[in-house]
């Protein structure tokens, strides 16, 4: 941590940071004498500019010709009939978040004026809910937002029916996921096996679904509870693939295990809490009671076992209100220290993305959140943003009634 400085700059990426920097002759300068100067924030589970809900196919077009207009071909892909998808339920691997966003959304602006210049986004909410993508939340079009298409496949586990059938509880899902992968496999070996020499080999068919599992280069199962904890660990070993837990509210219990096996996990800031429409006469265990108490000292519990974990917006549905979150978690014992960099270089660690964001250093793109007071104080105002090296000023909040 420098005490004062000067950080250059040039063409949306940081050319200079240190005590000494000289200020080129060219620059135009922005003052921040008083200020703290941190990495752009980083929302490690979002869906800032996404559509909120599942992703499904659209419906199907009206019959007769139609001008083949981009929206049209997109309606195409999503409805095409290629027997690969439409017999997987709740199954949209091949979607990324990258061909969802939309910066138009408010939720964008709303996210920068907390401080925030970067998030991982995931598509929706089916069991392979589809590959997350990493991006700045700033631009006109999502084309100027993307840094990574495709970070990882988010599995979401919905104890619901699909249609009355299979899968229809935790286990069955569960099921399906473990031959989802299983299938996985048995098409990629057939698909080297064709590509090595095709001649009096059948063709092996074309799915895009299991297409997206193979191209996911890590994979994000829920875990809040302890026993969820234990189990998706042993799961994402049975898989074979780099994993990343996320929920985290039985972290305080589950430290330990997670630094055993060195799986990071991504932490909600929206803490446990009693509904608000609760019966009052009805009284919670107390392992419940304990968990809502406890939660907000995971972190602590993880950065004292070695645990790298970083923070999402979870079901905070204000982005100012995550700071406040996160000062729960410092008055629980987490250092400043670590607090921030779970805002900011772990959540690009775990995703593979410190090349480029998560601090302050030469060659990175110029993410920079700038605060007037310290980041963990309640009273310290977010002057302005700068994301890929423009400057963003805090401006009125909407009150949208969602995220759309």
């Amino acid at each position: 941590m420098l005490p004062s400085g000067n950080i250059v700059l040039r063409n949306g990426l940081i050319e200079a940071v240190g005590e000494s920097v000289p200020i080129p002759a060219e620059a135009f300068v922005v003052e921040g004498a008083g200020l703290q100067v941190y990495p752009g924030l980083i929302d490690a589970l979002s869906t800032w500019g996404l559509p909120t809900g599942p992703v499904r196919p659209a419906a199907a077009p009206a019959p007769g010709p139609t001008p083949a207009t981009p929206a049209v071909l997109e309606q195409r892909i999503q409805t095409l009939d290629d027997g690969g998808p439409e017999e997987r339920p709740s199954n949209t691997s091949w979607v990324r978040a990258a061909d969802l966003l939309d910066p138009r959304l408010p939720a964008i602006a709303a996210a920068r004026n907390a401080g925030y210049t970067t998030a991982i986004g995931f598509p929706g909410t089916n069991v392979f809910a589809g590959q997350g993508s990493a991006y700045n939340i700033a631009g006109t079009r999502a084309r100027q937002m993307v840094i990574e298409d495709g970070v990882g496949q988010m599995i979401t586990l919905p104890v619901r029916g699909f249609g009355g059938g299979f899968p229809g509880s935790l286990m069955g899902i569960i099921s399906y996921v473990r031959q989802i992968y299983a299938d996985a496999d048995h098409y990629k070996a057939s698909q080297a096996l064709y590509a090595k020499d095709p001649r009096g080999l059948p063709r092996p068919p074309y799915d895009r679904a299991l297409d997206g599992v193979i191209a996911s280069p890590r994979l994000l199962l829920p875990a809040g509870r302890l026993v969820e904890i234990d189990r998706m660990i042993r799961f994402g070993q049975e898989l074979k693939q780099p994993l990343v837990l996320y929920g985290g509210a039985e972290s305080f219990r589950g430290a330990a295990l997670l630094a055993a096996v060195k799986v990071p996990i991504l932490i909600n800031l929206r803490w446990p809490e009693a509904e608000r429409d609760a019966d009052p006469f009805v009284k919670d265990p107390l392992r419940v009671l304990e968990t809502r108490d406890l939660a907000p000292s995971g972190p602590a519990a993880l950065a004292k076992a070695g645990v790298k974990f970083a923070f999402y917006s979870g079901g905070v549905e204000r982005p100012a209100d995550l700071r406040k979150a996160i000062k729960k978690a410092v008055d629980a014992g987490l250092s400043k220290e670590v607090a921030l960099k779970a805002l900011t270089l772990y959540p690009a660690q775990i995703f593979g993305l410190d090349n480029r964001v998560g601090s302050l250093e030469a060659g990175k793109i110029a993410n920079l959140t700038v605060i007037d007071g310290d980041l963990f104080d309640d009273r310290a105002k977010v002057k302005f943003t700068i994301i890929d090296g423009v400057k963003y000023e805090p401006a009125p909040e909407a009150t949208p009634e969602s995220n759309r």
